[in-house]
């Protein structure tokens, strides 16, 4: 809609003799007008001219039997009221296209990987997993909906020292079970899940036991990382997370990716040798400083196969990449960047979203968790106490890079301050009037026929604008990469109607107003649930 106000602008200043682009936001207060444009000031800046008067021109030009008033405010911002009618004719596209509504081709095809996730399978899923998996599937979603081809990522680090650290922690909890003294390494992984392992090897796998350490290590290293993922998948999936691929980070070492990718950095000049070592001369593009991509005893580092990983990814043909990674990384983004650019590619393709900790709050105080000595958690157990639903929701409720309290208790309670539980009740609430006036044997014609001028009060004006605000939502996170804008769109608008709701009967006597009404709740039905859709929450009827 913001689009056919900048094309009604756009008209007005071709009469007038201008060519310049238009742009329509809605104001910050509603009372200023339905539509606002800045386009008068910053054509003062190019003209030399006075942006008051360039606004009393345009806006006398402004003669569109859609506009009910034009006013110009400030330094010479250009603000629009509409007729009800442009709003009663646009409400009447939401009940028409249903969960079609704010599908748009934005994106035009082109084609994101969305790379998230993506933990090691040395330990389950915890918290801070399971906000970087719905922002990433969030936006997934969204973004096809704004009309990207997208396809979502797992990287699995299923090569190097954690993949050994975690045969080991393995192998030292089953000699301790045999009765075998065995020293536990300084950094294993102390979590119950190791102990689970081990138990599960000594009784199923005894043979492998039996074999000398390293090789035990190496089968029980490759068996527990196996397991773990296994159950990585299985936390996804009750999470309403599926990945389109998963990738192994052993491909890039049998497919030699990684040698490939650093013969490439030294033909440009862009690898040296140094106290026995090699390095990315990374501080030529803009990082701080040098880093090593082999070991002075030949191993490679975590950046030589992250190097050759998004190498790769440049080379599959995708128009953006994003990552998501956990808020730890963020000196990480300049050193990728720096390679993408060594090797040839547009360094700009590629967006890091960094994820903030998440801190869990019980009974009005933070639970204490350390990954390290196994002390966390895990995302199984949170949506075993809060559901799916709350989980995923919660996790949205906050720009990604800020720190996230999730209120254990808060999530749990049916009360408005809760927003998941506000908003699904709204789809809920609306559901309860159409069962009613089923029980009720009231019929009505469809309702995206159905005539809206009856609905004249300032609630049902605000109800009608605000869902018809639901496109220009998804266009903006899905330019921005900002999932959390959609929670904080659909607890305006489930606030919205649960005031209107509290406060006026939809099934009134009169049957114009009341069909009205009902087409009304149900455009507003329908945006709710595709919105919670998009969050991959669900839409229930009753609570």
């Amino acid at each position: 809609m913001k689009k056919q106000v900048e094309a009604i602008i756009k008209d007005a200043l071709t009469n007038l003799g201008i060519d310049t682009k238009v742009y329509v936001n809605h104001p910050r207060d509603p009372s200023f007008g339905d539509y606002t444009t800045n386009v008068a000031m910053l054509l003062a800046k190019e003209r030399k001219a006075s942006a008051q008067d360039l606004a009393h021109d345009i806006s006398q030009a402004l003669a569109n039997p859609m506009i009910q008033k034009v006013e110009v405010a400030g330094p010479g911002f250009i603000n629009l009221r509409m007729v009800p009618q442009w709003w009663y004719s646009a409400f009447s596209r939401i009940l028409g296209e249903k969960e079609n509504f704010g599908q748009m081709d934005l994106g035009m095809n082109k084609k994101v990987q969305i790379e998230f996730v993506s933990a090691n399978p040395t330990g389950p899923l915890h918290i801070g997993h399971g906000r970087g998996a719905a922002v990433g599937d969030s936006l997934a979603r969204i973004l096809k909906k704004a009309g990207y081809q997208v396809e979502k990522e797992y990287y699995i680090n299923d090569a190097g020292r954690q993949i050994r650290m975690l045969g080991e922690s393995i192998w030292s909890r089953c000699m301790e079970i045999k009765g075998i003294n065995a020293e536990f390494p300084k950094e294993g992984y102390q979590g119950a899940y190791v102990l689970d392992l081990a138990k599960e090897a000594v009784e199923k796998m005894p043979e492998v036991l039996e074999l000398a350490k390293d090789k035990a290590i190496e089968e029980l290293a490759v068996w527990g990382a196996e397991k773990i993922l296994g159950q990585i998948k299985e936390d996804l999936r009750g999470f309403g997370v599926e990945f389109d691929s998963w990738f192994n980070e052993s491909t890039l070492y049998k497919k030699r990716l990684v040698e490939n990718a650093l013969s490439k950095l030294k033909e440009k000049g862009y690898l040296y040798s140094q106290d026995g070592a090699l390095w990315f001369a990374s501080s030529k593009l803009e990082d701080d400083k040098d880093r090593v991509v082999v070991k002075a005893n030949g191993d490679p580092t975590y950046l030589a196969s992250d190097i050759a990983y998004h190498d790769l990814k440049a080379q599959r043909g995708f128009h953006l990449l994003i990552d998501i990674w956990g808020a730890d990384h963020h000196g990480y983004v300049s050193r990728i960047k720096a390679a993408l650019e060594a090797l040839g590619h547009a360094p700009q393709i590629l967006h890091v979203l960094l994820v903030q900790i998440v801190n869990l709050i019980k009974s009005g105080d933070k639970v204490s968790m350390s990954t390290r000595q196994g002390e966390f958690i895990t995302l199984s157990e949170l949506m075993a106490e809060v559901g799916k639903d709350a989980a995923r929701y919660t996790f949205l409720t906050r720009k990604c890079d800020a720190h996230l309290d999730f209120d254990v208790d808060l999530v749990k309670s049916q009360t408005e301050e809760n927003p998941v539980f506000y908003v699904q009740y709204a789809h809920t609430r609306i559901s309860s009037i159409f069962r009613n006036a089923l029980d009720k044997s009231i019929s009505y014609t469809e309702l995206e026929k159905v005539d809206l001028s009856p609905l004249t009060l300032e609630e049902e004006m605000l109800l009608i604008k605000k869902s018809l605000q639901f496109p220009d939502i998804i266009e903006g996170i899905a330019l921005n990469l900002e999932p959390h804008r959609l929670t904080y769109y659909l607890q305006e608008l489930a606030s919205i109607f649960h005031s209107y709701y509290n406060h006026h009967r939809v099934l009134v006597e009169d049957k114009e107003l009341r069909e009205a009404r009902m087409a009304l709740v149900k455009g507003v039905q329908i945006v709710i649930k595709e919105g919670l859709g998009l969050l991959g929450v669900d839409a229930p009827h009753s609570m």
